[in-house]
């Protein structure tokens, strides 16, 4: 029913139709109508403290539910503080969806307060970019923005908001929001999949990308299993199914097993879905390049696939994999393939023996750390991290057995974890929530403890201070070995910062006294600090033999 109203208030009105129940943001008097129709609204407010924590937030939504996260942030400084996000959105193919508050219509390019190109700015890095420059538009614009982030290749879209279009009262309503399709694959698309299966000996299949839920995630690793083919990850994508599956043989992407850069090698089909052959799943355009390709993707271009390309099915991940568990394909792989693949992942994934780089008594070692986290974390918890070395001991030990249980950054943005956590701990309050921070990705949002403290998240994070920024002194050793430069950090007591906060914080000097301390700060019912001090020297997990 048509009602007079703001145009500020119907995009809150659309929010609620279309199912929203949050949006992230750091207030600004650009979208103040905005503000208000959100007071009392159903949709809860989440004030952060930094507009990239904001957009963290809202991509992480994105990533674990069906909808797209959102965020509210004003025009020129708060718009560039949130772009970190919708790169990160952009590059991981996540919907979300940025408001951003724009100056009057009539102080367009008069270089007036906080005035930027907001299609310059971000028309090569979202899906779409449009300014409400017709009040009555705005449920329709709120509700193409909603559909465009979900279809085909998710990714963000963002919205500008003129502050003096907001308040304009009109006469409209709400609209009835579109379905975004999940296309199954054509029976001829099955047909020539089923074919290319039976002639393989070493069929592998990458997974990536969203869409996933545990019946589609279930359904494509039992019949991976049924049919003797492994299953890889995409980078950061190691949720998509479960690793108890006898078919998952672990991950691509950087610190990847030598045993699956091996097998990519030596693949003579591979099946993409979800995912494409990209730049780090391929170790920088190098590897994967001569098998029979097949690419299971709802995006018509396959933006990032590279090299060969036999067939591309257009279908949603879901529906894909529903559709290859019914079917009766005939596939024969050389023995041994699939089970050599899960001994390797075994292998790699659990936490070796001291090999001679041990870790120095002072410090706490984290493949004891992971080993431990793995028996006392909960089944279904969810895992973030942001970028740095510190990611690779989660990646490579501790398991996904649930869909939507991973929320990390494809496209490598230090920051996102703490973001992170809160986002998860808000959309999923009955799950437990774990990040793993480094000393460097933790400082770039860590003040988001105050949004988790104000909003009642919770989650624990281990936050691994070594003192400096691990991955680049690794190269600088590379390249420049004996002249560290511009690495080094000096950082707080990361426990007493938690507890400034208001949440738990407690250092753990030992790696054995790792377990306690968990439980500690689990039972403190708090966002919790496990301040965890790392030999500088530390640069990965200890080898393993593959």
């Amino acid at each position: 029913m048509s009602t007079t109203t703001t145009a500020g208030h119907l995009i809150v009105a659309q929010l609620e139709r279309a199912g929203i129940q949050r949006v992230y943001g750091v207030p600004g008097e650009s979208f103040l109508d905005v503000l208000d129709g959100l007071h009392g609204s159903s949709i809860e407010t989440v004030v952060t403290r930094h507009e990239g924590g904001a957009g963290f937030m809202a991509l992480t939504e994105g990533r674990l539910t069906e909808l797209p996260g959102v965020a509210m942030v004003t025009r020129g400084p708060g718009a560039a503080n949130a772009f970190i996000a919708i790169h990160t959105a952009h590059q991981d193919a996540t919907p979300m969806i940025l408001f951003v508050g724009l100056i009057p219509v009539a102080d367009r390019g008069r270089e007036s307060f906080q005035e930027f190109d907001i299609n310059a700015w971000f028309g090569s890095t979202a899906k779409k970019v449009v300014t409400l420059d017709d009040a009555a538009s705005a449920a329709r614009v709120v509700d193409d923005a909603i559909f465009t982030a979900l279809s085909g290749r998710p990714g963000p879209v963002v919205i500008g908001l003129p502050e003096d279009v907001l308040v304009h009262a009109i006469e409209s309503a709400t609209v009835e929001p579109r379905t975004v399709a999940r296309p199954a694959p054509a029976a001829a698309d099955l047909a020539g999949l089923e074919k290319r299966l039976a002639a393989s000996r070493k069929p592998l299949i990458v997974v990536g990308g969203e869409g996933w839920d545990q019946a589609s995630s279930d359904a494509l690793a039992g019949w991976a299993a049924r049919h003797g083919v492994p299953v890889l990850a995409d980078f950061r994508a190691y949720d998509a199914v479960p690793h108890n599956s006898d078919a998952y043989a672990g991950y691509l992407g950087y610190a990847r097993s030598d045993a699956n850069a091996r097998r990519l090698d030596e693949a003579d089909l591979l099946v993409f879905v979800g995912c494409v052959r990209a730049d780090v799943l391929s170790d920088g355009y190098k590897r994967g390049l001569d098998a029979v390709t097949v690419v299971v993707h709802p995006g018509a271009d396959l933006l990032g696939h590279f090299g060969r390309l036999d067939q591309h099915i257009p279908a949603h991940v879901a529906s894909f994999a529903t559709a290859l568990a019914a079917a009766d394909s005939a596939v024969d792989p050389a023995a041994g393939w699939l089970a050599g693949a899960r001994a390797d992942y075994e292998k790699f994934s659990t936490a070796q023996p001291d090999s001679g780089n041990g870790v120095d008594s002072k410090y706490v070692d984290l493949d004891v750390v992971m080993e431990i986290l793995k028996q006392e974390m909960d089944d279904d918890a969810v895992i973030t991290y942001g970028a740095g070395n510190h990611s690779l001991w989660p990646a490579r030990y501790l398991r996904h057995n649930t869909a939507n249980s991973l929320a990390a950054p494809r496209n490598g943005a230090m920051g996102m974890g703490i973001p992170a956590a809160v986002a998860a701990s808000l959309a999923y309050p009955g799950r437990q929530v774990i990040s793993i921070a480094g000393d460097g990705c933790f400082m770039m949002n860590g003040q988001e403890m105050a949004t988790a403290m104000g909003h009642g998240g919770k989650f624990i994070a281990l936050v691994v201070d070594n003192g400096i920024f691990a991955t680049i002194r690794e190269h600088q050793e590379g390249h420049y070995p004996g002249r560290p430069s511009g690495t080094h950090m000096t950082n707080p007591d990361f426990a007493a910062l938690a507890r400034s906060y208001g949440g738990y914080g407690e250092r753990v000097e030992k790696a054995e006294d790792f377990g306690a301390a968990f439980r500690r700060a689990v039972d403190s019912g708090l966002p919790a600090v496990l301040h965890l001090p790392q030999d500088p020297a530390t640069r990965s997990p200890k080898t393993a033999s593959n």
